[in-house]
């Protein structure tokens, strides 16, 4: 008989291959052309199966996008553990911060997963629980605001909001770059980096201690 272990692993393969068969379906023949036979077969797994996981076909196609935001939020926080770690002096902070912002311009913003999440989000939002559905909500902004408390906390930053201090630096970064370019992809722009980096420049301004 298979142990607990056994089957809780399966399980996690056959919630993994659903996901991964009705993304691949979602976005080739949308919501409404995609049925739940045709992301069963494609999984191989029983249209019971879909429905015992997953409940109905908008369940899972919310379930598809929070696995995107999901894996988005991991490349952010992998992002600022590689970039904003560790940092013991004022000097190296301006380096550090334009570096975090151009990795999740290039490493976040210019990939499949988030060029999923957009396309997803745009041609189903109906389908989705509200419009502009957000699948990862403020948990970056919220990430962000962490390691600007622990800059404060080293006297790096003279932040005593840190939350409002990570809002402020997402618009004065990737904010501007949105509204000016339509896109903060450095991946597909190079006119993101100057835009980036003066932004970094305007929030040290008012927050870096004197």
């Amino acid at each position: 008989m298979p142990t607990t272990k056994t089957l809780r692993e399966g399980s996690t393969r056959k919630r993994a291959a659903i996901l991964s068969a009705a993304r691949e379906l979602f976005l080739t023949d949308g919501f409404d052309r995609t049925s739940v036979d045709a992301v069963a077969a494609r999984a191989e797994v029983s249209k019971r199966t879909v429905y015992d996981y997953f409940g109905d076909k908008r369940t899972l196609l919310q379930a598809v996008v929070d696995a995107v935001g999901q894996s988005l939020i991991s490349t952010i926080r992998h992002t600022l553990d590689d970039t904003l770690t560790d940092l013991t002096d004022a000097a190296g902070l301006e380096d550090a911060l334009v570096t975090f912002s151009m990795r999740i311009a290039t490493d976040m913003l210019g990939s499949a997963e988030y060029a999923t999440l957009q396309r997803l989000v745009r041609a189903e939002s109906r389908h989705l629980p509200e419009r502009g559905y957000n699948s990862m909500a403020d948990t970056p902004d919220e990430a962000l605001a962490e390691r600007f408390a622990a800059f404060a906390e080293a006297g790096l930053l003279d932040a005593p909001d840190p939350r409002l201090a990570a809002d402020q630096f997402i618009a004065l970064t990737f904010g501007v770059a949105l509204d000016r370019l339509g896109s903060a992809n450095a991946a597909e722009d190079s006119r993101v980096r100057p835009l980036v980096v003066e932004g970094v420049r305007t929030f040290l301004r008012a927050y870096r201690t004197m």
